[in-house]
């Protein structure tokens, strides 16, 4: 298995063969990785030849960050312009964190740019300068509704970072039972999924994770993960101004352009709190577990050991994803396949 440069070496040549800035490849890049490292394979590198496919198609712009127009004081509007996810977010991000410095809130509305990737990536970004973040986003429909057997919602994950030492608390999850990018793993492993995830195209119960690609996701937490998700769903839409459950296009392959929303909400915290809420975070650590042998952990804990074993490791890619990165960095060419959120 390769180590992490020699990923990180490869996949910016890809990004660049694309004809991404390096910047832009940078920021790209990163979010990727940092899903790897910390064992989200779904939301990692197998995501990168679609990326590149979907530049070589004109689906995304990859020198665009966005046009930016203020709704309100504390609303930005952002046409993301097809461009891709990471950078049209972390531009926004930063042009509505230096707004809620002065405002205690602000929010960004992003419609029509690429699929954003881990949520977790921003929540840290934002809660490491001191400051609050509320993270949601939209994918293709690719969830039934509770009792229903087609796909009709988005996977709508939420995010939420928040200021603490000596990591920042993230949380990051979908309301979906499992993301579409984690059944593509399993299908590019070929191992089997567990039968409770997802149905097939018919509508059954499977255990094939290529079936699934095709079918539609269980939400979490039966009707209350359903009612929660459609919640997001409406929200994020309503203040983006994008496409809802079915009409949303582009998260799932390499030729529609993207038309789904994003939300973040990024807030002043009161002055002190950081120190409170790490105090509370180490006191659940240290609370008595129900196995001696598994110690309570916090949101993220799990995710941050595994980047540090990983730092120094070869990643675990599959063979499939490894092959098809090394020849995108030798020559851009199309490799496109289903698959998202």
């Amino acid at each position: 298995m390769p180590s992490v440069e020699k990923i990180r070496s490869a996949a910016l040549a890809a990004l660049r063969n694309a004809g991404v800035s390096d910047v832009n490849a940078e920021i790209q890049l990163s979010l990727l990785l940092e899903a790897e490292l910390r064992g989200v394979a779904s939301h990692g590198l197998l995501r990168l030849p679609r990326v590149v496919d979907r530049i070589a198609n004109g689906a995304t712009n990859p020198a665009t960050t966005g046009k930016h127009v203020w709704r309100g004081d504390a609303l930005l509007e952002v046409d993301g312009e097809q461009g891709l996810g990471p950078v049209v977010a972390m531009a926004a991000l930063d042009e509505v964190s230096l707004r809620a410095e002065k405002t205690g809130v602000a929010t960004a509305a992003i419609r029509n740019c690429d699929h954003l990737g881990m949520l977790a990536w921003y929540a840290e970004h934002i809660a490491g300068k001191g400051q609050v973040l509320i993270a949601l986003t939209v994918s293709e429909a690719l969830v039934h509704p509770w009792g229903g057997r087609r796909a009709m919602l988005g996977t709508n994950p939420i995010a939420i970072g928040i200021p603490a030492d000596p990591h920042p608390f993230v949380f990051d999850m979908a309301t979906s039972l499992v993301s579409m990018g984690k059944i593509h793993d399993y299908a590019n492993r070929r191992e089997p999924i567990p039968g409770d995830w997802a149905l097939d195209a018919d509508g059954n119960p499977t255990t094939n994770a290529s079936a699934a690609k095709f079918g539609a996701i269980a939400p979490f937490g039966g009707a209350k993960g359903y009612a929660l998700g459609l919640a997001f769903e409406l929200l994020v839409t309503s203040l983006a101004g994008s496409a809802i459950g079915p009409d949303v296009k582009g998260t799932l392959d390499a030729h529609n352009p993207c038309n789904k929303g994003d939300l973040f909400i990024v807030l002043k915290p009161a002055n002190g709190m950081a120190t409170v809420i790490s105090r509370f975070m180490e006191d659940i650590r240290n609370s008595e577990p129900s196995d001696p042998t598994s110690p309570v952990r916090i949101p993220g804990d799990r995710a941050l050991h595994t980047r540090a074993q990983r730092l120094n490791q070869e990643i675990q890619l599959a063979d499939e994803v490894w092959t098809r990165i090394q020849i995108l960095a030798e020559k851009n060419q199309p490799s496109a396949e289903r698959g998202d959120q």
